[in-house]
C-alpha cells in the first residue's frame, strides 16, 4: 500500500509539474526590452523579512522588476497581490511602500489584501479588478504556475522574471515549488475559488 501510495503521488507531480511547464511555455520573459506591453502587471506577494529578520531578496527583486516594467512604459498600473490576514501581516503595503520609494506613482498602484494564495491572486485579478490580460511578476518558477492558473480561468497571461535566488535557500523553495504544482493542478481539477471575492475595483 506505501508503495502504491508512492508511485501515485509521484505520477501525479509529474503530471502536474509538465502541465505547468507546458502551459507557461514561451510565456515567461527575462529582459524587459521584449516582453509585451500590458495594461497591468500583477505583482505577486511575499514577505518583506525573513523570519532571522534579514531581508527577504524575493521581496526585493520582485520590487526591482515590477519598477523596471513601469519605468520602461511595459505596464501602466501595478496590482499588488499578497496576503493581509492579520493586522500585524501586510504584504501588499509592504510592497506599495516600496514601489513609491522607488518612484512608482501612488495612483499607479492598486492593493488586493486578499491574495492569501497563488490562485486567490490570480483569479482576482479578473473577476475583481477586471483584468483579462496581464503580465505577471515574481521569479520564473512562481510564475510558470501563476500563468498555468490564469490561462486554466480564462486569463492571458505572460511572465516577466524577477531574479532568483541560488544556493540552499533557493534549492529548499523550488523543491518546494513541486509539491505547490501539484496543489495548483488538483484545485483546477476541482474547481477551487479564491477565499473571498468581493466587490469589483476595476482597473481602467
Amino acid at each position: 500500500m506505501v508503495i502504491l501510495i508512492f508511485i501515485t503521488t509521484t505520477i501525479l507531480m509529474l503530471k502536474a509539474n509538465y502541465s505547468v511547464k507546458k502551459s507557461a511555455a514561451n510565456k515567461t520573459f527575462s529582459d524587459s526590452s521584449v516582453i509585451t506591453k500590458n495594461k497591468v502587471g500583477l505583482l505577486l506577494g511575499t514577505s518583506k523579512v525573513l523570519k532571522n529578520g534579514r531581508i527577504n531578496y524575493y521581496f526585493k527583486y520582485r520590487v526591482d522588476a515590477a519598477v523596471e516594467l513601469f519605468k520602461k512604459g511595459k505596464i501602466e498600473f501595478i496590482l499588488v497581490s499578497g496576503d493581509n490576514g492579520t493586522e500585524n501581516y501586510d504584504e501588499p503595503t509592504e510592497f506599495k511602500n516600496e514601489l513609491i520609494k522607488n518612484g512608482i506613482p501612488e495612483h499607479s498602484i492598486f492593493l488586493d489584501y486578499a491574495g492569501f494564495r497563488t490562485l486567490d491572486s490570480v483569479i482576482r485579478s479578473k473577476e475583481v479588478f477586471g483584468q483579462l490580460s496581464i503580465t505577471i511578476i515574481s521569479q520564473k518558477f512562481h510564475n510558470e504556475r501563476a500563468i498555468y492558473l490564469a490561462e486554466k480561468n480564462g486569463i492571458s497571461a505572460i511572465g516577466y522574471n524577477a531574479r532568483d535566488l541560488s544556493g540552499k535557500y533557493g534549492f529548499k523553495t523550488r523543491f518546494r515549488e513541486y509539491f505547490a504544482r501539484t496543489k495548483a493542478f488538483l484545485d483546477v481539477m476541482f474547481g477551487v475559488e479564491p477565499k473571498f471575492l468581493g466587490a469589483k475595483i476595476e482597473i481602467k
